[in-house]
Formats: C-alpha cells, structure tokens, sequence
C-alpha cells in the first residue's frame, strides 16, 4: 500500500494524471508565435503560389473567397514558421480534408486539427480554432517545433504531430497527398 501511494504521489507531482504535461519549449514556442503579427512577405509570391493552388483546391472548397483565404494563410503561416506550404496543404488534407469546422474524435479543431487544449494552456480562451489563420498560425508552428526536435526528420516530426510516433502509417499519408496533389 506504502509503494502505491508514493507511486500516486509521484504521478501527481508530475502531472501525469492530470495530463499537465505540456513541453515548456513547445508552449514557449507558440506564445511567441501568437504574439507575432502577420508577415505577408512578397505579395507577388504570395499570389502567384496562390493562384498556382487555387484551381487544385477548387474541388474541394468551392467557395472561392474561402479557398483563397486558405491558401493565403496557408502560404503566410508555412513561411513564417520556416515550412514548406506545400507540406502544409498536405498536412492539412491528411487532417480536415480542408474543412474547417473539422472535429476529430479525440476533439481537435479546424483544418490542421489543434488540440482545444492549447487555448487553455495559453490563456487565450477567446481564440477560435475554427478560424482559419488561427488554426494555422497554431498548427504550422507545432508542426515546426517537432521537425526541430526531430532534427529535420519529416517523417518522425509527423508522426509526432499526429500523435503516432513510432509509427509510419500517418507521414505516408502526408507524403501520398503531397506527391498526388500538391507537388508536380
């Protein structure tokens, strides 16, 4: 019994239990993130690489102004946080299939399925995961936290992001989409 209770004791100090066991480095991260105002860069760039995926995307959200408000973001958030667009696209059809208001059964939001947890952690109960710039700027920068922690290594980083680490399915999805759609 004496062995069980300092077990217990443990768990709770460590915050196991009560799944407070969020990476510091990782909170750190997507503070500063969120507290950076948007870096639209070269508009020229960005709207070329925007009108080259705009008729890709176009059967999947037929909204144009929606479509293009996706790309953008996307285009804006991936260059901010020092990652391929294209990975991104890819991530997110993985993910939500580009749809926004997405729920996971696990709970996660929006087009690169952010933990709602994240709002709580951060003070930020305000913030909508279903926006599409917020559900990026979020997703784009944990997305790059984990390829760092991994060293560059995509796959072990999308594993990671998915929760599968360890495991191969998740990161040949993103590549399958990738390649099918969003390279050529």
């Amino acid at each position: 019994m004496r062995t069980f209770i300092v077990l217990l004791l443990l768990l709770l100090l460590s915050g196991t239990v009560w799944g407070d066991n969020v990476d510091p480095r990782l909170r750190n991260r997507l503070v500063d993130a969120l507290a950076e105002g948007f870096d639209y860069g070269d508009r020229w760039d960005v709207e070329v690489w925007v009108t080259d995926m705009a008729t890709r995307l176009s059967n999947r959200v037929t909204d144009r102004e929606e479509r293009l408000t996706i790309l953008k973001h996307t285009f804006i958030e991936a260059h901010q946080a020092g990652l391929d667009p294209e990975l991104v696209l890819a991530v997110i059809d993985t993910e939500s299939n580009f749809d926004r208001f997405a729920i996971s059964e696990a709970g996660a939001r929006g087009l690169m399925q952010v933990m709602p947890f994240w709002l709580k952690e951060l003070g930020r109960p305000d913030d909508n995961l279903f926006d599409i710039a917020t559900n990026l700027r979020f997703g784009c920068t944990i997305l790059k936290y984990y390829l760092d922690r991994e060293r560059g290594d995509l796959t072990r980083a999308l594993a990671r992001y998915n929760g599968s680490l360890g495991k191969v399915w998740y990161p040949q999805r993103v590549y399958t989409k990738l390649r099918a759609s969003w390279y050529r």
